[in-house]
């Protein structure tokens, strides 16, 4: 913990004209019980006055804020035969990382604990949760509002508002993060002056203030726009993209090409998109329609499947990225967490993004589609190239979607023709039409004579339980998706 900011954050808590619901002074009131009341009541009230954490000083006189010094020494006081802080973290539930530290003020020591607000439940001591209301620590059960508050302010956490880096001057923020890619990005002008410029990033949640005139650099912040995640702790630059191309069609092949990115998804997404382009091999002749020389992948599919793997991973998932993998006849893209909505339903249900933020602001800087998930997009831009149908797979903590190269009909598996006729199925219903047997022909490039091998396909499709007929005493009107 950086003892500078300790020593600013004391003196910004002290400066305040009163305590409030997640502050509390003390001179040396060391009652083990009390600290464990008030460690529940701060925790519940910092959560509804929108907190990461609340405070509790020890060394402060409380009548006229002055710096007093204690004696007070949390490492070597027992409850019993118990230390203090094991004591407390039994006492209290859920479990909290509640943190004491001393801190040498140059007007005396002061004893500082800092209560992480409650996130999944209301905190509670020995049972009984508490709330603070102004000085006052009453039973949370006393205050009916006071909880329907809480429970409606305990939403699941929040990654993108946590901070990545605290205690950071202004000169420094605007090293460690591309403003200008900001202000670019989001078709706003430059200010002509500092205050501008961190009025915007604040506004943005990509900054917010800390003690003593510095700054933290949000989560947000610092994946969209680090100038070198490494310069953040370990845990957000793993988020960074890491690319491998391999000359052959698994993992034992030669690695030919390999990314490891360390700017900010912004600033770094464009370079990634046509670095894994510049990559693919041009195909002279893709199946039936397009007879120009076109990447192997299409670019647009390329673009929207990076940008969602960015957008849906989650990021509480430490030590892991997004991964994309370049082989033969293949691109992997797996991002950490498992998804938010059935795969089989993925192309045309709106998506659910654990980073709303995130998504948003990418969508406002075009990085992704303004509107649902994109997939739909990636699917069609499929079938116009006539390749496979995309793979959608939930792993144990992951997602991901493999698009594949150019194939003919011939040499698509069973499971991959099935799959491509649910997707054109989805694609012909979300634009208020329905799958028939010739557009199932053109979707394949399968000529006109050969329809019986369309009409098995759609057997088939019909026996897995994947489409259903879209009017039974009118078998000629097509074909919908079985949820339809």
């Amino acid at each position: 913990m950086n003892i500078e900011r300790d020593i600013d954050l004391v003196h910004d808590l002290i400066a305040r004209p009163a305590e409030t619901s997640w502050v509390e002074f003390k001179k040396d009131n060391v009652d083990p019980k009390m600290i464990g009341v008030r460690c529940a009541a701060l925790a519940n009230a910092a959560r509804v006055d929108g907190k990461d954490c609340a405070y509790m000083l020890w060394g402060i006189d409380d009548t006229d804020h002055n710096i007093v010094g204690t004696a007070f020494d949390p490492d070597t006081t027992k409850v019993g035969n118990q230390p203090l802080q094991m004591w407390l973290a039994q006492c209290l539930t859920p479990s909290i990382a509640f943190t004491f530290r001393l801190v040498q003020c140059p007007k005396g020591r002061v004893v500082l604990l800092e209560v992480p607000a409650a996130t999944s439940a209301p905190v509670a001591f020995d049972g009984v949760p508490y709330i603070r209301i102004g000085s006052a620590t009453p039973k949370l059960t006393d205050y009916p509002e006071r909880y329907r508050q809480l429970i409606a302010a305990m939403q699941p956490y929040t990654w993108e508002h946590g901070v990545a880096r605290q205690y950071v001057s202004g000169d420094d923020v605007l090293k460690l993060l591309d403003y200008a890619q900001y202000f670019r990005l989001t078709d706003q002008p430059l200010p002509d002056n500092r205050n501008g410029i961190f009025e915007r990033l604040e506004a943005e949640r990509l900054i917010r203030e800390d003690v003593g005139g510095k700054w933290s650099i949000t989560n947000l912040g610092a994946i969209l726009f680090a100038t070198d995640l490494s310069r953040f702790d370990q845990a957000l630059a793993r988020k960074a993209v890491r690319f491998i191309a391999y000359n052959g069609t698994n993992r034992a092949a030669t690695v030919t090409h390999r990314h490891e990115g360390q700017l900010g998804y912004a600033g770094g997404f464009e370079r990634l998109v046509n670095y894994i382009n510049g990559l693919l091999p041009r195909n002279e002749q893709i199946g039936m329609a397009l007879r120009e020389a076109h990447p192997l992948f299409p670019e647009l599919a390329i673009r929207e499947l990076v940008a969602n793997a960015l957008i849906h991973q989650d990021m509480t998932v430490r030590g892991a990225g997004p991964q994309i993998e370049l082989f033969k006849d293949r691109i992997e893209i797996t991002n950490p967490g498992r998804p938010l909505v059935r795969v089989e339903r993925m192309i045309d249900l709106p998506p659910r993004s654990r980073n709303e933020a995130l998504a948003s602001l990418m969508r406002r800087m075009k990085m992704c589609e303004e509107q649902g998930s994109g997939l739909d997009k990636v699917i069609a831009v499929v079938e116009i190239f006539q390749l496979p149908p995309p793979l959608f797979r939930e792993e144990e903590a992951s997602m991901q979607v493999v698009l594949y190269g150019p194939r003919t009909f011939a040499n698509m598996s069973v499971e991959e023709r099935i799959r491509a006729c649910y997707h054109h199925a989805i694609l012909k219903f979300l634009s208020g039409d329905r799958m028939k047997n010739a557009s199932l022909c053109e979707r394949f490039g399968i000529e006109s004579r050969n329809a019986a091998q369309a009409s098995n396909i759609i057997k088939r499709a019909l026996e897995a339980d994947l489409i259903k007929a879209a009017d039974p005493e009118h078998p000629r009107a097509g074909y919908v998706p079985i949820w339809a």
